[in-house]
Order: C-alpha cells, then sequence, then structure tokens
C-alpha cells in the first residue's frame, strides 16, 4: 500500500510540476519592450508585454497612438480589456465611427470589451499610450473591409 501511494505521489508531481515552473513571476519595465510597427495600425507602434494575442493564454501588449489617431469600426474574437496609461484615449460603441458618440477615457480609465462587440476608437490631441489584455487567441476584424490597412498594398 505505502509502494503504492508513492506511486500515486511522483505520477501527480511529474504531472503538476510542469505548469508550477510556467507559473513563474515576470517583470517588465517599458524600456525593455520592443515596439513594432503593427500592419493593423500604421503609424502606431505595439510592443507584447507577455505572451502572444495569436496564442491560447494570457496576453498584454501596448499600443502608442499619435495625436489624433482613428482606428475604424473593429471587433475581436476575444474580449479585450483596454487601459489608458498616458494621454486621452476615445472609444465608441458600434459599426460607424461617430466620435461624438465615443467615451473619454482620461488616463487610468479601464473598459472591457467583449468578444464580437464592434467598437472604434481615437486618441485625443496628444500621442496616446493605451494597454490591453486579455486571453487568447485574438484577432481584429475590421467592419468595412476597406477600412483594413492590411488590405490596401
Amino acid at each position: 500500500m505505502r509502494r503504492f501511494l508513492l506511486i500515486v505521489l511522483l505520477v501527480l508531481l511529474v504531472g503538476v510540476m510542469p505548469g508550477l515552473a510556467q507559473q513563474s513571476h515576470v517583470l517588465v519595465t517599458s524600456d525593455a519592450l520592443k515596439c513594432v510597427d503593427p500592419p493593423t495600425f500604421p503609424g502606431a507602434k505595439l510592443a507584447i508585454v507577455q505572451g502572444d494575442p495569436g496564442k491560447e493564454g494570457l496576453f498584454v501588449y501596448r499600443v502608442k497612438l499619435p495625436a489624433n489617431y482613428k482606428i475604424a469600426p473593429h471587433f475581436h474574437k476575444a474580449g479585450e480589456n483596454v487601459t489608458a496609461l498616458s494621454g486621452v484615449f476615445f472609444i465608441g460603441m458600434g459599426e460607424v465611427f461617430d466620435e461624438k458618440a465615443a467615451k473619454e477615457m482620461p488616463v487610468g480609465a479601464f473598459v472591457a470589451v467583449p468578444a464580437t462587440h464592434r467598437h472604434f476608437a481615437f486618441a485625443g490631441p496628444q500621442e496616446t499610450l493605451i494597454q490591453v489584455h486579455g486571453v487568447g487567441p485574438t484577432d481584429i476584424t475590421f467592419v468595412n473591409a476597406a477600412d483594413d490597412p492590411r488590405n490596401k498594398k
């Protein structure tokens, strides 16, 4: 009986240990982030903080938008959570870009957008930094395919 319990304990430890190893502490400073030019937001900068938005699991990324930058109506297959880190960010719900219908998100403001919920956004009169987090995989689909910068080659 003792031997059986030892074997069960070993099997459980072998099965659990890889998961525990993946639960390590992650610390990322702003200067360690590598910015790229995202094809979905030309003129903006994107930096992955953690994970991969295109894969299963938690993801965090930041987007730096130039002053008055506009993001056409779009949606994602996964929910997204957005926090304004600097500048002023505006977000509106719906399939039509309407600045008057958008809500202002000053620094520290947060919005949770459910999966497939149509929305649009824009930066205020100064450069704006937002942080987006969620659980992937996710993507971006523009309501009007003509608004998708990836189609303009």
